[in-house]
């Protein structure tokens, strides 16, 4: 019987998504609000709008995990891997060139420099 199901299953979810780590991220933040609404109880307006919001992000995972549209979820999540990152990376700043809006990734403490942008030429100052 459950042979049966974990079939079904499976066929169901050929085309779809499934999980990555925003999903996992929005899953967290979602038990984490709830747990939140639900040790503060009723003693706490925020509390219960905390327990009304974890829904938001626990719909989005839903959403996303069935989502047939593959390309769409890469590119989400994508994003939040290069925000993550950037905020990791203690050895470099981002700028953005004023011409293009391409990033320009370059060493910190060097002081004022002339930043050359590779993808149209453009060159502007920041300070490091």
């Amino acid at each position: 019987m459950f042979r049966r199901i974990g079939d079904w299953f499976r066929n169901f979810m050929i085309g779809r998504y499934g999980t990555d780590r925003l999903n996992t991220y929005l899953l967290g933040i979602g038990v984490v609000l709830m747990l939140i609404g639900a040790f503060f109880g009723r003693s706490h307006v925020w509390a219960s709008w905390c327990s009304l919001l974890s829904y938001v992000p626990l719909v989005w995972c839903i959403f996303r995990m069935y989502s047939r549209n593959i390309e769409a979820r890469r590119r989400e999540n994508a994003a939040v891997a290069t925000f993550f990152n950037r905020l990791r990376d203690r050895e470099h700043r981002y700028y953005r060139c004023p011409r293009c809006r391409q990033p320009v990734r370059v060493p910190r403490g060097r002081g004022r420099i002339n930043i050359r942008c590779p993808k149209c030429g453009e060159r502007f100052i920041k300070t490091t």
